[in-house]
């Protein structure tokens, strides 16, 4: 598989907590870095996510936003 992002993480999957509609998925790097993202119930269950399965943090943003008080 070919991906156009450029940031691609790789880890694994330190925890999950479904919701009704959505997941929270919590990916931990090899520096002990989390990186955590809401995907579908749907996807999680299609990608066969689970507690220490490796997986990818892919983040592809064409706009970062910086806010200060």
């Amino acid at each position: 598989m070919k991906i156009s992002a450029r940031n691609i993480l790789k880890g694994k999957v330190k925890a999950i907590t479904p919701g009704a509609v959505n997941s929270e998925i919590v990916i931990e790097l090899s520096d002990g870095q989390l990186i955590t993202s809401i995907i579908t119930k749907k996807s999680t269950e299609a990608l066969g996510l689970a507690v220490g399965k490796t997986a990818y943090a892919v983040i592809k943003s064409s706009e970062v936003m910086v806010a200060v008080d």
